[in-house]
């Protein structure tokens, strides 16, 4: 098959941030957590080339419809990010719907609703699918949060790899709560979501397939322990990219996670759900915390899961795979495999 890569690299989305601002201007650290490394989309790269196919790289920038629409790949691997809007990630699946272009992964729709914490949350809550209790925020909009339940954690509305997402993103009070969105609202320039802080067990959820091919892969456990002293129980900005290192990594995962029989099988039965209402195509990352009770609640999914191809970048749907026996070229094929047959190639 040929087959186009179409990606979102960090260097894109430096240049997509200069077309709109200064070059003087101040960059938050973690603007482009999003954007993908040469070494990972590399890696993606001959993973598909390892299945056999011709493999296209594409940066999903303005010249992304015109490459697509020369080259007519027989499939889109499409893990194409984008930096601004709720649709960023849409961009090419609605390039891809135009041209009549298979792609991996799910549909625009999709994946703009997922980006969205709020319109997500409000789905789950609709099938009864437990999700912590929220407010969102809006910029220039007055709000009120004396009656709002703390400890409670801000963030971005539509942001993900912990972007926006800092140490001291969880707040105690209204007080706290009130300065936090004032200076993300300044640095983001977007709503956000106050979402009730859940203080039990972390997981991340790795799962793929379609219909009745559907398969939660083995659940990663998220450990705090290994934080440093003083540090919120949150996989943070700090923790993700700055405390967790290849030369000094923190023992943060275990894979598979130390589970009873029910917990797994109730946390198993909320991702298939989750999934299903969300009409996940392909694979996905979902994120699970516990409340008090040990009852699961869905944090997010992450429809373009980050697939970091080495072990210690402890990028935790290769951790999955991995630990089910798939190595890293078998995952990125196995994508493959999935969209091909859900469009009949």
């Amino acid at each position: 098959m040929k087959i186009a890569v179409a990606y979102s690299s960090k260097n894109g989305l430096l240049k997509e941030f200069e077309k709109r601002h200064q070059k003087s201007e101040e960059i938050p650290p973690d603007f482009f957590a999003e954007g993908d490394s040469m070494e990972t989309i590399n890696s993606i790269m001959n993973a598909i080339r390892s299945g056999g196919h011709k493999v296209f790289g594409i940066e999903a920038d303005d010249s992304a419809p015109e490459i697509l629409d020369q080259i007519r790949p027989d499939l889109v691997f499409n893990i194409a990010e984008g930096l601004f809007g709720d649709f960023r990630e849409s961009y090419i699946p609605l390039i891809c719907e135009r041209q009549g272009l298979p792609y991996t992964g799910s549909d625009p729709l999709t994946l703009a609703i997922c980006l969205n914490k709020a319109r997500t949350k409000e789905i789950l809550n609709y099938h009864s699918i437990p999700t912590p209790i929220f407010r969102v925020v809006y910029p220039y909009q007055n709000y009120e949060l004396r009656d709002f339940s703390f400890p409670a954690i801000i963030k971005p509305i539509a942001e993900g790899s912990s972007k926006g997402i800092f140490d001291s993103s969880v707040v105690d009070d209204a007080e706290q709560a009130k300065n936090k969105v004032e200076e993300s609202i300044a640095r983001y320039n977007e709503p956000l979501i106050i979402e009730k802080f859940l203080d039990g067990d972390e997981f991340t959820v790795a799962v793929w397939g379609n219909g009745k091919d559907v398969e939660v892969l083995p659940i990663v456990a998220i450990n705090y322990d290994d934080l440093p002293e003083g540090a919120r129980r949150i996989y943070s900005y700090e923790a993700k990219w700055i405390w967790d290192t290849p030369k000094k990594p923190l023992e943060i995962f275990k894979c598979p996670a130390p589970l009873t029989y029910l917990q797994q099988r109730n946390i198993e039965d909320v991702i298939r759900d989750a999934y299903r209402v969300m009409n996940i195509k392909d694979w996905c990352r979902i994120d699970i915390r516990m409340d008090e009770q040990g009852i699961p609640h869905v944090l997010e999914l992450n429809p373009l899961p980050g697939v970091l191809p080495n072990p210690e970048d402890n990028s935790c749907f290769p951790k999955a795979t991995r630990t089910k026996g798939y190595s890293y070229e078998a995952m990125i094929n196995k994508v493959i495999e999935f969209a091909r047959k859900r469009y009949g190639i």
